[in-house]
């Protein structure tokens, strides 16, 4: 039997309460997995910019190319 079969299977046995909290906490995890998605998506993007820059010897620009400096 596969999984989305065996909680189907025991859905159906719970009382409507508990089967609404079973729908919360299934959107709940629905939620968090998008914000991981969206997290590994962030973390490439930035890893992806940032590619090379370890490889370079000096920075390209230092606090003297600062024309305005906010304390």
């Amino acid at each position: 039997m596969a999984i989305a079969e065996k909680i189907q299977h025991y859905l159906q046995k719970l009382p409507t309460a508990f089967q609404i909290e079973v729908l919360d906490f299934v959107e709940y995890l629905l939620a968090k997995a998008e914000r991981q998605d969206e997290r590994d998506w962030s973390d490439l993007s930035l890893a992806l910019a940032m590619r090379g820059m370890e490889d370079e010897d000096a920075p390209m620009y230092t606090a003297a190319d600062l024309k305005v400096v906010f304390a």
